[in-house]
């Protein structure tokens, strides 16, 4: 392939500032630039941190791929030095304050848009003013969600059907109307928005507009994984859309899978040494993600329960979630007390506080299930790692994507949480050491069903693989998207003339 080929072409891309929007959107602006395309990212300086040596190595390649910075408004926001992410804000109190300072950042975007006048924009779904600076400047926006054609899929028939509506109880299921599979939810499990009016029920509004007059939609996801709602997404709901994932297969060099998302805590290398001492899916991983908070008596259960269960393990652990009105508790990687040095001492786990290098021990051999929040991006990893699933899903739409993963691929099994919720509290209920350990076993077991779930992951993270290939139905879909953006370029042109 010339990798000249689309070099009049210049598309930039404007990720969220969270992890799990930026892992995928960076990605996706590699996986441009590879192809020729002149990539720009936009972003803040404490975020360019993240990914500026990847981004570095590409160009090190020839790869067109650029960084543009606009300073964050930190400061007169009220927020500490440096706070420019939501992985970084330590309390609800600041995160709400984190989310009004990056709207405030629109008029310095879109300025900047403005001065490289690029031929299209690939945003984040939460910057639906982007559609609109696309407008201006005649130029297709094109939405990217973070998250998969079945997650979208239910969250629309739901706002359509309203199933929840005539359900009296939180705990009572119901099945979400005219989809390819009864998938079944609770009321409890649903966002509040959902439920009742919020302070961002007007914001949704404004997404859901801003999808209709956009271009299209990315999704981080490949055919085969869910072709059914792939087809419904396209056809019955007839929103254009190209699945161009799992793009985390695009970081082929162990810098770039290492560096993933941001600096690793722990080395890579000592983390590949210690699973390399243990036998082929014996490990079980367990990581909720950068945002997901627990209380401490949750805390002492999943201990206990990954202590007592007989399987060695790497936990991943994140900060307490402190609050303005009570931030003087003690250590923010809180465990039980001894526990850690009881864990190293008989080297039954390995404990990561912060980032981990999860892709690298995803896909190493040694680990044998994932217990996860559902976040889009770790179920995908997950997959392409070829391993099974105890689902702990918490808020966003991680419920949606615990059921894709239990009842329609059934590659894994759930915990037991029934409860939607944002912020970790010591109130509400605490999902039980019995709960978690029989969870576990039935992933990391030898029964026929923790063989059949490992079977079929294992086939699905061939069919990634085979996805993002050349010729795969990732990468067509990729290429049909370039070939449509020049297509548009070149009608935009004619059209000024």
């Amino acid at each position: 392939m010339n990798p000249n080929r689309h070099e009049n072409l210049h598309v930039i891309f404007i990720p969220y500032m969270a992890p799990g929007h930026m892992m995928p959107m960076i990605d996706m602006a590699r996986l441009f630039a590879s192809h020729g395309v002149r990539s720009t990212v936009i972003t803040t300086p404490a975020n360019a941190d993240r990914f500026s040596r990847t981004l570095y190595r590409d160009s090190l390649l020839g790869n067109p791929i650029f960084l543009e910075t606009v300073n964050f408004p930190w400061e007169e926001s009220g927020l500490p030095e440096g706070c420019e992410n939501l992985i970084s804000a330590p309390t609800p109190e600041i995160t709400i304050k984190l989310i009004r300072a990056i709207e405030k950042l629109q008029p310095k975007i879109e300025s900047l848009v403005h001065q490289i006048n690029p031929n299209c924009i690939v945003s984040d779904v939460l910057y639906p003013w982007s559609v609109d600076v696309a407008e201006k400047l005649q130029i297709p926006r094109i939405a990217f969600s973070g998250s998969c054609f079945f997650s979208d899929c239910v969250s629309k028939c739901i706002k359509k059907y309203r199933p929840h509506q005539g359900i009296e109880s939180e705990s009572e299921e119901f099945v979400v109307p005219n989809l390819p599979h009864d998938v079944a939810l609770t009321r409890s499990q649903l966002p509040d928005i959902l439920k009742k009016k919020t302070d961002f029920t007007e914001l949704f509004e404004r997404l859901r507009q801003a999808e209709e007059k956009s271009f299209g939609v990315l999704i981080n996801s490949f055919y085969d994984l869910e072709p059914a709602y792939a087809d419904y997404f396209r056809k019955d709901l007839e929103v254009r859309s190209w699945n161009v994932g799992p793009l985390s297969l695009h970081n082929m060099e162990v810098d770039d899978k290492a560096e993933r998302g941001d600096t690793a805590s722990i080395d890579a290398q000592s983390c590949l040494t210690w699973l390399d001492s243990m036998e082929p899916s014996s490990v079980l991983y367990v990581c909720f993600g950068s945002l997901t908070r627990f209380s401490m008596s949750q805390i002492i259960e999943m201990a206990s329960a990954l202590e007592d269960s007989g399987h060695p393990f790497i936990w991943v652990i994140g900060k307490l979630l402190k609050s303005e009105e009570n931030d003087s508790r003690g250590d923010e990687w809180w465990l039980p007390q001894g526990f850690e040095e009881k864990i190293r001492d008989s080297s039954k786990g390995l404990i990561i506080r912060g980032w981990a290098p999860q892709v690298l021990i995803l896909e190493h051999q040694a680990i044998g299930g994932f217990l996860t929040h559902c976040g889009w991006n770790s179920i995908l990893e997950g997959v392409c790692g070829g391993v099974p699933f105890i689902t702990w899903p918490m808020f966003a739409e991680q419920f949606y994507n615990e059921k894709l993963v239990t009842q329609v691929l059934r590659i894994g099994v759930c915990v037991g949480n029934l409860q939607w919720k944002v912020w970790a509290t010591e109130e509400g209920p605490v999902i039980d050491r019995a709960k978690i350990r029989e969870a576990v076993s039935r992933v990391m077991g030898e029964a026929a069903e923790s063989e059949e779930m490992r079977k079929k992951a294992k086939e699905l993270r061939d069919l990634a693989r085979k996805a993002v290939g050349e010729g795969g139905s990732s990468y067509k879909d990729f290429k049909a998207l370039i070939e449509e953006i020049k297509s548009y370029t070149v009608r935009s042109r004619h059209c000024q003339k």
